[in-house]
């Protein structure tokens, strides 16, 4: 029986690897996330390539009764989830003094807050059916941190710190939770801040890749969208049962310094 996943923000970037590593497998697929209407659906429609059926919910994840109804759509159309992908994210980068408080909310509204809607709303029925998968897209920032990402880090922090918290809760229930921790990848997130960061800095975008973004990366590489997603495949396999409440870095070696 094909396993039911719902990924937020899986309309591109990581989210969208991830929805296609899963779909490769044949499972049913609830994708989420913003941009053209056209471009949702052909995505959609790609992800039904392999047998399994793909839904599209438009939650916004800075509302908590939308979130709720992701979770019980996906309920009510697949019979449950199987696997919660929470990956929604958002950036802005600013020194602390100026950073607008409106950003900073919305930030840890989507970065933070719409991972504990959704895994409050998934987890009962994970526990009554006693098993499931959460797997949170945190970052190299849920463990270390960068100026200028004041409310990014403070966000992924939080996830880390909710990561274990929930471990505890449903480690009896066949329920594992976990953070996957990439370094930079090259995603229309991590496109948008070189800009911002040039500016912040004075100094040009190409010096924010090399001396910003992989300065840390040992191996100067970005980090492959595929890679991220074959670790989530990993997570939600029976294979990494035991384990949970922890993090996996794929950061180029970045917290390894």
């Amino acid at each position: 029986m094909a396993r039911t996943v719902v990924i937020t923000g899986s309309t591109s970037g990581i989210g969208l690897g991830i929805a296609k590593a899963f779909a490769a497998e044949g499972a049913n697929l609830v994708i989420n996330g913003f941009g053209p209407a056209d471009e949702i659906e052909a995505n959609r429609k790609g992800l039904e390539a392999h047998g399994g059926k793909s839904i599209y919910h438009g939650a916004d994840m800075t509302k908590p009764a939308e979130i709720a109804d992701l979770i019980a759509t996906a309920e009510k159309t697949f019979g449950g989830v199987d696997v919660l992908v929470n990956n929604a994210g958002i950036q802005h980068v600013s020194p602390v003094e100026d950073f607008p408080i409106d950003k900073w909310d919305q930030i840890i509204a989507i970065n933070l807050n719409s991972s504990f809607h959704t895994i409050r709303a998934a987890v009962p029925g994970m526990k009554a059916r006693k098993k499931g998968r959460i797997i949170n897209v945190a970052s190299a920032h849920a463990l270390v941190a960068s100026p200028y990402k004041s409310a990014y880090v403070a966000a992924k922090h939080g996830i880390m710190g909710l990561t274990k918290s929930v471990a505890l809760e449903v480690a009896e229930f066949g329920i594992t939770i976990n953070a996957i921790c990439p370094g930079y990848v090259l995603t229309p997130l991590v496109e948008k801040q070189i800009p911002d960061t040039a500016k912040a800095r004075g100094i040009s975008e190409e010096q924010v890749k090399t001396d910003v973004m992989l300065r840390l990366q040992a191996t100067k590489e970005f980090v492959a969208i595929e890679e991220v997603a074959a670790t989530a495949i990993f997570l939600a396999s029976d294979a990494a049962r035991q384990i949970t409440g922890t993090s996996i870095s794929i950061d180029g070696g970045w917290t390894a310094q």
